[in-house]
């Protein structure tokens, strides 16, 4: 063969690669060859076989997920191709669906495919995918906001496989049931049929009796074992059922109380101690332990130095201190000998001592959870007022964190000081100033006058609008001002007084907040005996009663929190719980002004939806 012949068929074959890259013949591609979620649409979109087309579909999306593509498998799941599914696919691509939704712990796709399960739904796979199955919905139900049906799917799970690791199921469902509020489970304890259910229900009822101690708990756990001594809870316990009757025989009985008395911080300090004392005085149990308290002043001596000092007093926990500089000189410390639950938090990243338990308001917390709300809420691009100095810059911080974890981006961040011109400002945020200078060098341009009307950016989902209520009362009004009034706006507890004043917040309209259960709810026993022994207990100082209260429910449950996973206590801050560097994180509630009053909203609002439709009372009155 000549070379001139050699070079014509390796330029023939070059025409016809060009030719099929180029579209002009088909790329006809097995399920194993297609790299994004494009081509695999487009593959099946050419096969004439509808149920061929969704099996190819079924089987790409579940190669995507094995490999680790999970946006993939989520485009190929939710295209329009799979809507209308031929009835003997709906299985596999339901649990293709849960896995993705798990995997991505994309809430919305979760809600949507609980619309069509039912609590025995997993009991339709082989008995080899029976245990995954259920694990998927059960975390698919979790997902989409309902514990009860992920604790009656683990226990129905219980009943059809014997070969369960049941410790860690049993620790599932009562977990679950915790997460189930007081009228859901009321309701289904009241129509629940089948011994297993009914005891779990009956157990989870019994624990959140009001005002139930620790050492009530550990007794009502402990008949309940009596009377269902055949439930398979019964002799494996949960893990934190379990712990509670343990630590009731382990609980601190001297405890001292070190906080600022005197100085700058002292009434801070006293607010902390007086909700200690109050919630001290209202444990009926702490009189059977003989319960020893003393309460020492940490203004003007180094707390390292009052630490030793304490110590050889032998007492079984310290609370304390308040102030951060305090508590950084512990920080040096390879352990402590006698362990302290501070009221305050090292800075991030340094590592505490072991034994060293941190407890606070923070504002990281309050961050994350508006970062949490907007998942919820789906809102991923959001734009940001955050205020000047050290606290501004932790929480902006946190939330820029808090939004990656959760998908969503900060597209502006304006900072601000309290002697700014606020619609400057907010004109900036909002991308209004670009606008108006695109305006003006097209006139330049053109040597003529343009009419225009200057328009915010149109990329953003949301506001976050962090500021104390005087300079928040500004800010609101403008947003709509300035053509943003569509836009939901989320703001931490800082953006409320915490009692009602509706004359003056009315500007905060529509503005969703999340604050602690102790200025949201008053249903609470020890709120009411507080607030007619301390008229003056509002505000800020309200909030470190409640946090004080909390410190002294702490001081009994600091090993439950942190041994038993996903262990919570229900505080006046919040919902309590513990990382694995012992610090404690609190979920707050969420409320909306209406007609400048503050109502409770529900763990769940998406932006389209009427306000007047979803709020509650929050019980506060004038």
């Amino acid at each position: 063969m000549t070379n001139h012949q050699l070079n014509f068929r390796y330029f023939a074959v070059i025409l016809v690669l060009t030719a099929l890259l180029g579209g002009c013949a088909p790329v006809n591609l097995k399920p194993g060859q297609t790299q994004t979620a494009e081509q695999a649409l487009s593959v099946a979109a050419d096969m004439s076989n509808t149920l061929e087309a969704q099996r190819y579909l079924l089987k790409t999306a579940d190669r995507f997920q094995n490999t680790g593509r999970q946006q993939a498998a989520r485009t190929v799941l939710q295209s329009k191709a799979l809507t209308s599914l031929a009835p003997e696919l709906t299985d596999q691509y339901r649990l293709l669906a849960m896995a993705g939704a798990v995997d991505l712990q994309d809430a919305h796709w979760a809600d949507a495919l609980t619309g069509s399960l039912s609590i025995s739904q997993f009991e339709r796979y082989d008995p080899d995918l029976l245990t995954r199955a259920a694990d998927l919905q059960a975390k698919t139900y979790t997902l989409a906001q309902q514990p009860l049906n992920a604790a009656l799917t683990w226990i129905a799970l219980g009943q059809k496989r014997s070969d369960t690791d049941r410790t860690m199921l049993n620790d599932q469902i009562w977990q679950a049931l915790k997460r189930t509020d007081d009228q859901t489970l009321q309701r289904q304890a009241e129509k629940t049929i089948g011994y297993e259910a009914q005891g779990w229900l009956e157990l989870a009822t019994t624990l959140r009796q009001p005002g139930m101690t620790l050492e009530a708990q550990g007794k009502a756990i402990r008949q309940w074992q009596y009377n269902w001594t055949g439930h398979p809870a019964a002799a494996n316990l949960p893990s934190e059922l379990a712990l509670i009757a343990r630590v009731v025989q382990e609980r601190p009985e001297r405890i001292t109380l070190a906080l600022p008395l005197s100085g700058p911080l002292a009434s801070a300090g006293a607010s902390l101690r007086d909700g200690f004392m109050a919630a001290f005085y209202r444990d009926a149990s702490a009189r059977d332990y003989d319960l020893k308290l003393s309460v020492v002043d940490t203004h003007k001596k180094p707390f390292d130095q009052l630490y030793d000092e304490l110590r050889q007093k032998s007492p079984d926990l310290i609370v304390g201190p308040l102030e951060k500089e305090a508590l950084s000189s512990l920080a040096s410390r390879d352990a402590l000998p006698v362990p302290v639950l501070a009221l305050n938090y090292l800075d991030a990243g340094t590592q505490a001592p072991a034994r060293m338990y941190q407890f606070g308001l923070s504002a990281e917390d309050e961050a994350r959870q508006i970062a949490e709300r907007l998942n919820t809420d789906g809102l991923h691009q959001v734009m940001v007022l955050i205020p000047h100095g050290g606290w501004g810059d932790r929480f902006q911080q946190a939330l820029n964190e808090a939004l990656a974890d959760n998908g969503g981006v900060a597209l502006k961040t304006e900072r601000f000081f309290r002697t700014d011109n606020f619609r400057a400002d907010t004109a900036e945020l909002l991308g209004i100033t670009t606008s108006r200078d695109r305006a003006i060098d097209i006139e330049r341009t053109i040597g003529l006058n343009v009419e225009f009307e200057p328009r915010r950016r149109q990329d953003a989902d949301a506001i976050v609008m962090v500021a104390q209520p005087t300079i928040a009362r500004q800010f609101n009004p403008l947003f709509a001002f300035y053509y943003a009034g569509d836009l939901p706006v989320y703001s931490p507890s800082l953006v409320y007084e915490g009692t009602p004043d509706p004359s003056r917040d009315q500007d905060l309209d529509k503005v969703r907040f999340t604050d602690i259960p102790w200025v949201l709810n008053n249903q609470d026993p020890l709120r009411t005996a507080a607030s007619k022994a301390f008229p003056d207990l509002t505000g800020q100082l309200g909030r470190l009663f409640a946090m004080g209260a909390d410190a002294y429910q702490l001081t009994t449950r600091l090993p439950l929190l942190q041994q038993v996973p996903d262990s919570t206590l229900q505080g006046h801050t919040g919902v309590l719980s513990m990382s694995s560097d012992r610090r404690i994180h609190r979920q707050q509630m969420w409320a909306q002004f209406q007609n400048g009053t503050p109502r409770l909203i529900p763990e769940q609002l998406t932006p389209d939806e009427q306000p007047a439709d979803t709020v509650q009372e929050t019980g506060i009155k004038e």
